[in-house]
């Protein structure tokens, strides 16, 4: 049995994105993008820890398990591989509910009659 779980995350025509997980914990992500040419390319993010042998490994596990059995015919199978730190996860949605949160923080200044400035400024 493959230590590494795929849970696919979109999927469009023509591509797919997977979150990687082993052990229970995502460790690696990967987008898939088919052409009607014949060659798949695809965009492999890992940690900083990974090296030669387990970047091989989980390439060969995504041709195996979701390129080769979601079109057996392919021409090519093209890799780059990122690997580093992840720096955050970022959403529009987040963002508006931290300005919701914002406001709603200067809305209960405003109703205690003050002004929103400090007592000494």
């Amino acid at each position: 049995m493959s230590a590494y779980q795929f849970e696919r995350e979109s999927r469009t025509p023509f591509s797919e994105a997977y979150t990687v997980e082993k052990a229970g914990d995502v460790v690696a992500r990967a987008d898939i993008h088919f052409t009607p040419s014949g060659i798949v390319y695809a965009t492999l993010c890992v940690p900083q820890d990974f090296d030669e042998e387990d970047i091989q490994d989980l390439i060969g596990e995504i041709d195996e398990r979701l390129v080769l059995s979601t079109d057996a015919y392919r021409d090519d199978f093209v890799v780059t591989v990122w690997r580093g730190m992840q720096a955050g996860v970022y959403s529009e949605e987040d963002d508006e509910e931290d300005e919701e949160e914002d406001s709603d923080e200067e809305g209960a200044d405003e109703s205690d009659g003050g002004n929103g400035r400090s007592p000494n400024g």
